[in-house]
């Protein structure tokens, strides 16, 4: 398989949202027959001739496949789709409020009559009609961060922007992906991530709408759930998840069906379960690296490797509070705070975030390198270390940790963590908890964390 990667123009030609053969599969799964393109279209013209006028959008769709029908809908109403970080009532009212004129749209009753939130009909409308298409440029989404460095930030996304970064992402996962069974021929693909997470949208989303792909509706979350959505593929699927889901997998002992292949993204995957995962399950796991404000720019096969790849025409320049990335889908280079070692042969490694960084006492670490080693503790099966925003007598500020470890007290942690972590990095406090409150796509929300420690 190969991508054609073209620049993004400020033209206003028109572009089809969803291409290929009217009989290609877009969807399957969720008890139901598998949906071909010729359905999806008449949908998408069905619920788009029944939205509102509006500027925005929030698709809160639980059904991926009604996701996408209300993502292209909204598309063709030339109404921008909005994804916050999360979609409890107050974060979506919150959204809202900063977007006076749109409205929410699910697939379920909202928790609260509100007349800014409707929901699709059960059975959805369908209609004939022209080709779906829309402006090249058109700006079809606003991205929000997740918040676990600071308040959500939102990014736009031009239409076009997404079409090049697809073309990217099919060339990174070619090799998983396959060649289709002609021309209605698609891959099976199952993501346990949100279709409203930049990463969930890129891999759940775009890649039906855009490559040779069929996804599953559902979101599976348990290792049970997971095995019976690929067990639903009419071929060994691609299955899209995170280290979170990862892990569960690998400690559940469940089996599941062969599969094309594993993506993870959205937190960094150490290499040990990266090799478990496929030792467990026969395919490669590979890793991508992106984020809401670049999308996916590299890669890597992390039970093999440990510098990454960049994507097709991606750029990256190292600066002293971060990196610079360029990439073709982005108008202009974007300054992340990771920190990475360039190769000359464009590879590079990462060394964590500038913001992560610690120095104290004239000593340095990195709040990575000892979160890594608070969860190679034996017994702790998840933790985090953070870095409180207040600062003690001396002006140092305090690092601290979150720890699940059933059967450990704080004590026995600590006197473990003598053995790899300099005395003036040991957190305090240490705080043993039943769970962290990790997000949809596993991520850590720093004022979650910070209220957690409080309590």
């Amino acid at each position: 398989m190969s991508a054609v990667i073209n620049s993004p123009t400020a033209a206003t030609a028109l572009q089809e949202l969803a291409p290929g053969d009217p009989a290609r599969t877009i969807c399957f799964g969720g008890g139901g027959a598998a949906i071909d393109l010729a359905r999806f279209r008449r949908e998408v013209r069905g619920v788009a001739d029944r939205l509102p006028d509006a500027p925005a959008v929030i698709n809160l769709c639980e059904d991926r496949y009604r996701f996408l029908v209300a993502f292209c809908a909204a598309a063709l109403r030339g109404q921008t789709t909005l994804l916050p970080p999360s979609r409890a009532p107050a974060v979506i009212d919150e959204v809202l409020a900063r977007h006076p004129g749109s409205y929410g749209l699910g697939d379920t009753p909202p928790a609260s009559p509100s007349p800014r939130l409707r929901q699709l009909p059960e059975r959805l409308p369908e209609l004939d009609g022209a080709p779906l298409t829309i402006a090249d440029d058109a700006p079809v989404a606003i991205g929000f961060t997740s918040g676990s460095s600071g308040q959500p930030r939102p990014n736009p996304k031009r239409w076009s922007a997404f079409r090049i970064s697809t073309a990217q992402n099919l060339a990174a996962l070619a090799e998983l992906i396959g060649a289709p069974d002609g021309p209605t021929g698609a891959t099976a693909l199952v993501a346990t991530v949100p279709p409203q997470h930049m990463y969930g949208m890129e891999m759940s989303v775009l890649l039906p709408l855009l490559g040779p792909l069929a996804v599953h509706r559902g979101r599976p979350f348990f290792p049970d759930d997971v095995a019976r959505s690929c067990a639903d593929a009419p071929r060994p699927p691609l299955l899209v998840t995170t280290p979170v889901h990862l892990h569960a997998l690998v400690e559940s002992g469940i089996a599941l069906p062969p599969l094309a292949g594993i993506v993870s993204a959205t937190a960094p995957l150490q290499a040990g379960l990266a090799r478990a995962a496929e030792a467990r399950f026969g395919c490669e796991v590979r890793e991508v690296l992106g984020s809401t404000e670049t999308c996916v720019f590299a890669r890597r096969r992390t039970a093999r490797e440990h510098a990454w790849t960049p994507l097709p025409g991606v750029r990256l320049q190292p600066q002293p509070d971060g990196t610079a990335i360029q990439a073709p889908h982005l108008p202009e280079p974007v300054l992340l705070a990771d920190l990475t070692e360039v190769g000359d042969d464009g590879r590079f490694v990462l060394h964590g975030r500038n913001g992560d960084l610690l120095e104290i006492a004239g000593k340095r670490a990195s709040l990575g390198d000892l979160t890594g080693k608070l969860l190679a503790v034996p017994g702790v099966e998840d933790g985090v270390v953070v870095q409180l925003d207040e600062a003690d007598a001396a002006g140092v500020r305090r690092i601290a940790a979150l720890a699940v470890a059933p059967g450990l007290a704080p004590a026995a942690i600590l006197r473990a963590l003598r053995a790899t972590v300099d005395p003036v990095f040991l957190p305090r406090p240490l705080r043993c908890v039943p769970a962290l409150p990790r997000n949809e796509t596993g991520k850590l929300p720093r004022a979650a964390l910070l209220a957690l420690l409080r309590n």
